[in-house]
């Protein structure tokens, strides 16, 4: 049998689960279908070209099977989260809080509005994805992607309805609550990990901070320089003058001001595609101002954390908060605020290879299954990565080496899919995820 033939096996046998929880099927037969859509060759994954590539007279099928609010996918999401935690998770994984923005023009299509657009670097009309992925040992799988709805929907219940969208999703929900919605659906489908990562959308919120700690998690979370933080040995006093409550006997500082004076040693956490990666850091133990809120709007001291500096090369400052233990190394604390680099690499393949941002409908539930769909191709690929990584170089060899008419199919979809890139390759600690797999796109 040949590679390509092999693996679409593979993907028959690895979807043995997804389709044992979903009833019906006509959905058990679709469900492969579009996957093979998003993971064959082609520089469009939205309906009608998938439809053409799979042979198939129309695509009203394809376009029933993603959009219908007549049944559940719920247990999809779970069996994704399953799945994952088989592949990467365990107490050495990071969960990485992040989003992702989907350009879009038009305003009909649910959730879109003028907002900051990672993709664009700049305010545009978006779609905003709440992003969970687990990742270890730099190898992430995306296991949630919720929209995000801004106050131009929320404000407005009839255009919530048109879109689809559930009474339940109407309400405004920042990000951060978002995020911790599905943080705990990972955690009752038994995802596990050590360590939760976010940027400074998410770690500037106290209340997301809390919540976290609340939890019994560890994280590590980006905030902004000035931050407002005190020195690890502040005591509360007794109130003077016309104060009731104790207050805090110095003065928080601003987290740039509190590392400035600091030594800022350089530290190297992973080896890039040409060089290893490194910046200088300094770190200190504090308590940052997020306790209650005393005179003149001023905050009490919360609970010790370490905070952390980086100096870049291009001499770009950057600031972090974290619960780490007291004793952890400064080697493996920036370990882990450096490890959230990895969902950023899965945002990017979920869109350029299997069109997370190519879908044309506009309802809530199309576009959440096509987000769901493209994580589960996303899954089956570091599925098929991994194994990889475990046979024998020989037996490696010999496959590669193996002449067969999908190689003359593969080449022929080079041509006709140019983006792709590379054949699935090993692991590497410069290359955590690799194109699609050429003989899987032509067998596909």
């Amino acid at each position: 049998m040949s590679n390509g033939g092999e693996q679409l096996h593979d993907l028959d046998a690895w979807l043995g689960p997804f389709l044992a929880v979903m009833g019906r099927k006509t959905r058990r037969t679709w469900a492969p279908l579009y996957l093979r859509g998003l993971l064959g060759p082609g520089d469009r994954k939205s309906l009608q070209p998938m439809a053409v590539r799979l042979g198939l007279s129309g695509h009203d099928q394809l376009q029933h099977f993603i959009a219908s609010s007549a049944w559940d996918d719920g247990p999809l999401w779970s069996e994704l989260a399953r799945q994952a935690d088989l592949l990467v998770g365990g107490p050495e994984a990071y969960l990485v809080i992040d989003d992702t923005a989907l350009p879009k023009k038009g305003m009909l299509s649910v959730g879109v509005a003028r907002q900051y657009c990672g993709a664009l670097g700049k305010k545009a009309s978006c779609q905003s994805l709440v992003s969970l992925t687990l990742a270890q040992g730099e190898v992430p799988v995306p296991v949630a992607l919720r929209l995000f709805l801004p106050e131009a929907w929320t404000i407005n219940p009839q255009r919530c309805a048109q879109a689809g969208v559930p009474e339940a999703a109407r309400m405004p929900r920042a990000k951060g609550e978002i995020a911790l919605s599905e943080l705990d659906r990972l955690r009752a489908s038994g995802v596990r990990f050590g360590t939760v990562l976010a940027d400074a959308g998410y770690g500037i919120s106290a209340a997301f901070r809390h919540a976290l700690e609340a939890r019994g998690l560890r994280w590590a979370v980006g905030i902004v320089k000035n931050q407002k933080v005190y020195a690890p040995d502040v005591q509360l006093v007794a109130p003077t003058g016309r104060a009731r409550k104790p207050m805090p006997d110095q003065e928080p500082r601003e987290a740039e001001a509190m590392l400035a004076d600091l030594p800022w040693r350089r530290v190297t956490w992973r080896q890039g595609t040409k060089n290893k990666l490194s910046a200088r850091f300094s770190a200190l133990r504090v308590r940052v101002a997020d306790g209650p809120v005393f005179g003149n709007n001023r905050h009490l001291p919360g609970k010790e954390v370490w905070l952390v500096g980086e100096w870049r090369s291009s001499g770009e400052r950057k600031y972090y908060l974290s619960n780490l233990p007291a004793r952890v190394t400064r080697r493996a604390l920036v370990g882990a605020i450096k490890a959230r680099w990895v969902c950023e690499q899965a945002h990017q393949q979920l869109k350029e290879e299997l069109g997370l941002d190519h879908f044309e409908g506009r309802s809530w539930t199309g576009l959440h299954r096509h987000a769901l769909m493209t994580c589960i191709a996303f899954a089956f690929l570091q599925h098929l990565r991994l194994r990889l990584a475990k046979q024998p170089l020989r037996e490696r060899k010999k496959k590669d080496a193996q002449p067969s008419r999908t190689a003359a199919l593969a080449k022929s979809a080079r041509r006709a899919a140019g983006h792709y890139r590379a054949d699935l390759c090993l692991p590497h600690p410069s290359r955590p995820m690799s194109s699609l797999p050429k003989t899987l796109q032509a067998a596909a």
